[in-house]
């Protein structure tokens, strides 16, 4: 990571502090923060869970084994020292233990000289936000305090359809202001999501061509090799459509889609976005593929895999075509696909190009000509590719298309992870990389209506690219999209 200044001392207190998020990312990210003078030594970390069992103690030792298990260097995991991590446990959720917790906040605050700067990660369960923003409120901490700040922080999804993100909203409206809901999409902390904006707005030879004069068709995939791991017991009440579609490929669509803001700022950035949101289209049902994995030799398949119900109808592939109905876009379709168990892992934006008016080079009748195709790679190898109509050597001319590529691990040092970029930004108070809430409720209008239609759910096989029944959805020349 490049140097910056230190983020002012504060306290960032972490409910589901024991819990599998806090573990595998948040603890690493910080380690790898505090290592690299990004934050400042004299924060405060505050694990908070229900179980009884765990003492301050007992939490350092979790923390300590989170960052060997997650291949943290030494070096680096000894820079979040231990005296800087806290545990508070919070028993049967009460209003009294809140105030505990309070307590233990203006403790601390006050043996280490700390100003009330306080984030409250909610690393929870959906069905747990609500109760621990309620504690928080009926303990007074979810208000600013002279000198500090108090934000909240929380992860999708925000919400499982329009009626519940609605409900939610309300419960964080009632207690926080929007300056103080950062809400987590972590796609957006990706390096290569936020190089999209510098690709866009830093380059102007694009911007003449970023429009339904000069584009034909825009695809966003993201494929994921694995099947469901531990997650089956979420994963069959979600799908792909609430746990992919309708929040990470969304949130690309509108960087891709978006006008140019008059800033890159939080609120010029975000309402930028909320405008293409405004801007799509309704969805029909021939609008919306839906696949779900098949055993393939070796690879099982979905009802095969632990803990999924052998009845289950859940989608894990889902494909959809979007129109954005504005001057920029109107009449290109974008392509939105995921799907688990498929060829290989893959996050990619593909955005081709129209061919020429005429045809300069024939033959035997056949046009040589390719569409030109730009490729932006978020994993498992970040960078860009423009592909490009050269001539082979040669008698004659004969066209070929080849790539002028950019990749990052070529002209970079290792990219953050998108947690230490975005646990930097909720310290700083910049939102530019969160989601806003009307985001979430304009997406969810879109895709509400999508979970009500009575769906065909095409099989596919383990390992490959989704069902024979979605290659319709998605720019001509699939190959270029998967393989290169």
């Amino acid at each position: 990571m490049q140097p910056k200044k230190a983020t002012p001392p504060s306290t960032l207190v972490i409910f589901g502090g024991t819990g599998d998020l806090a573990r595998r990312k948040l603890l690493p990210a910080l380690a790898e923060l505090t290592a690299a003078g990004s934050i400042s030594p004299k924060t405060r970390i505050v694990g908070v869970a229900t179980s009884p069992e765990n003492t301050e103690a007992s939490y350092r030792q979790l923390v300590a084994k989170s960052l060997v298990e997650a291949d943290v260097p030494p070096e680096v995991a000894k820079a979040l020292c231990q005296d800087c991590v806290h545990y508070q446990g919070l028993g049967d959720g009460s209003t009294a233990a809140y105030q505990a917790l309070g307590e233990r906040l203006l403790a601390l605050e006050a043996e280490h000289d700390l100003p009330p700067r306080r984030a409250f990660y909610l690393a929870l369960p959906t069905a747990a936000l609500g109760k621990a923003v309620q504690g928080l409120t009926a303990a007074g901490l979810n208000a600013d305090h002279s000198g500090g700040w108090t934000r909240v922080v929380l992860e999708k999804p925000f919400g499982t359809d329009l009626a519940s993100a609605h409900a939610l909203i309300d419960v964080l409206r009632n207690s926080f202001r929007e300056e103080q809901i950062f809400r987590i999409d972590h796609y957006l902390g990706k390096e290569t999501v936020q190089n999209l904006l510098a690709f866009r707005f830093g380059n102007s030879i694009f911007e003449a061509l970023w429009n339904r004069d000069r584009i034909a068709a825009v695809e966003i995939t993201v494929a994921e090799e694995l099947g469901l791991g531990s997650r089956a017991g979420y994963y069959d009440k979600s799908g792909a459509l609430r746990d992919m579609i309708q929040n990470h490929l969304t949130q690309l669509l509108t960087l891709v889609a978006m006008e140019v803001p008059p800033h890159i700022d939080a609120d010029s950035v975000r309402y930028e976005k909320a405008k293409v949101l405004r801007s799509l289209a309704p969805l029909s049902k021939s609008d919306v593929v839906f696949g779900q994995y098949a055993r393939n030799g070796e690879l099982l398949g979905y009802h095969e895999e632990k803990d999924v119900p052998s009845d289950s109808s859940t989608e894990t592939f889902a494909a959809v075509r979007c129109e954005i109905m504005n001057w920029r876009w109107r009449g290109v379709p974008f392509y939105l696909r995921s799907g688990k168990r498929m060829g290989r892992r893959l996050t990619r934006i593909g955005v081709q190009f129209k061919e020429s008016p005429v045809c300069m080079f024939e033959n035997e009748g056949v046009c040589e000509v390719n569409r030109n195709v730009l490729t932006m790679t978020l994993q498992p190898d970040p960078g860009f590719s423009l592909y490009m109509n050269v001539k082979e050597p040669g008698s004659g001319i004969m066209l070929d298309q080849f790539p002028l590529t950019f990749r990052h691990d070529e002209h970079f040092d290792d990219l953050p992870d998108a947690y230490e970029t975005l646990l930097l930004d909720i310290l700083r108070g910049d939102q530019t990389l969160f989601v806003h809430s009307d985001e979430v409720l304009r997406s969810w209008d879109v895709f509400d209506p999508v979970l009500t239609m009575n769906h065909t759910i095409h099989p596919y096989e383990a390992g490959t690219w989704g069902p024979q029944a979605a290659n319709v959805f998605g720019i001509a020349d699939q190959a270029l999209m998967r393989d290169h």
